[in-house]
């Protein structure tokens, strides 16, 4: 059975319409809605309009990942299907992407072709390590093959690799790199991310968190998540000397232009050093494949 998990964070009349559309799809799945805005309960009004849908109320914001983790730990299924609540079903096709998790015992995510708002094609993406920072960038979304990363507003992974590698991290709360995070610790423990074409949803990326969040902020909270994400997982030794010397040169740049959002997305991971460290030594056991391994694998 696949379990489809929806975080839901304001802008009900949203979810409302697209689980409308989304519902037919959805047949013989089990369903979790997690409302991450607590002021604003969801279970009596859903239990009317969607019986089905089973809504979990969290008691305060978590973010994404802490909104997904939790919708997760409820799942009966083998496979996950997340969808962001402005994602829009085409069709039932993702049931398909199943058989890669059968022809494919190290498989641990599919992820699925999108539509942005221009009729183009976005979703695919690619991992490369530059000027001493972990960078990601679209790749071509018109083929199928290996992804960077899945995307968490629509991807299909294997519970049981899912809670292997310790699931998403709420450190990356409220939002931004927990899914580049969460795949490339699947890569390092020697799982495989697939990107299939045949499977095409709408979603119109930022939409919602540009709704909600002023853009430095946003920018902030991308800064700090990249560091985060670095000082996590990378452990090749010459990575972590390019980075350190390219991250002292950054801040010395930003502090004479004035880039606040990098020095405080710095600061910010900075001051979290302690917890990603503890979560680092958790994760090392699991590595088995290189920094330089994973990354020539998008070259």
């Amino acid at each position: 059975m696949i379990s489809v998990v929806i975080p839901q964070y304001k802008g009900k009349e949203k979810l409302y319409t697209n689980l409308i559309h989304n519902l037919p799809f959805l047949n013989d799945c089990e369903i979790i809605v997690v409302n991450d805005y607590p002021e604003v309960p969801l279970t009596a009004e859903m239990e009317k309009l969607f019986p089905q849908v089973h809504v979990v109320e969290n008691k305060k914001n978590l973010g994404f990942a802490g909104a997904v983790c939790r919708g997760i730990s409820q799942t009966k299924g083998e496979y996950v299907l997340l969808l962001n609540n402005d994602v829009v079903l085409n069709d039932d096709s993702f049931k398909n992407a199943l058989s890669y998790f059968k022809k494919e015992n190290d498989i641990f995510a599919v992820s699925f072709r999108q539509t942005e708002k221009d009729g183009s094609y976005v979703g695919r993406n690619t991992i490369y390590w530059e000027s001493g920072f972990f960078q990601h960038s679209k790749a071509d979304a018109t083929k199928g093959g290996i992804n960077g990363w899945a995307e968490g507003g629509s991807m299909l992974f294997d519970k049981q690799k899912y809670n292997a590698i310790n699931g998403f991290d709420e450190l990356y709360s409220p939002f931004y790199w927990e899914d580049v995070d969460l795949s490339y610790r699947a890569w390092k423990a020697g799982y495989v991310i697939k990107f299939d074409i045949n499977t095409t949803v709408e979603h119109h990326h930022e939409s919602t968190i540009a709704t909600y969040f002023q853009s430095s902020r946003i920018k902030t909270i991308a800064y700090r998540n990249q560091f985060i994400t670095i000082w996590k997982n990378i452990s090749d030794g010459k990575l972590i000397t390019e980075h350190v010397g390219y991250s002292l040169k950054n801040l010395l740049v930003s502090l004479l232009k004035g880039d606040t959002p990098f020095i405080k997305g710095f600061w910010m991971a900075f001051l979290l050093l302690p917890k990603i460290l503890s979560k680092r030594n958790e994760q090392k056991k699991m590595w088995k494949i290189s920094d330089r391994e994973i990354f020539k694998k998008f070259i």
